[in-house]
């Protein structure tokens, strides 16, 4: 395994995932858009939404950067394990 190892996304999949992204967005847009209620809810639930998505963004990224971490630490423990056991061998 190589020490710089990159897992690439297709362009197929990301411009699935942007896609779906754009369209949540808008819909939810939409619907609030187009809810009946007075303004004050509109923009109640508007906001919230809002709050969802960067909510969702900010814990995704949080998760992926503890994973990658967690990657790290495991391969500079697996690293110390080699040298230990071919220094003892030698």
């Amino acid at each position: 395994m190589d020490e710089f190892d990159l897992k690439s996304n297709s362009g197929g999949w990301l411009f699935f995932v942007k896609t779906s992204f754009a369209i949540a967005v808008l819909a939810i847009a939409a619907g609030v858009f187009l809810m009946p209620g007075t303004l004050l809810i509109k923009g109640y639930f508007a906001l919230s939404s809002l709050f969802l998505v960067s909510s969702t963004i900010t814990l995704s990224k949080t998760l992926r950067d503890e994973h990658e971490a967690a990657r790290l630490i495991n391969k500079v423990s697996e690293a110390r394990t080699s040298k230990m056991i071919n220094d003892l061998g030698a």
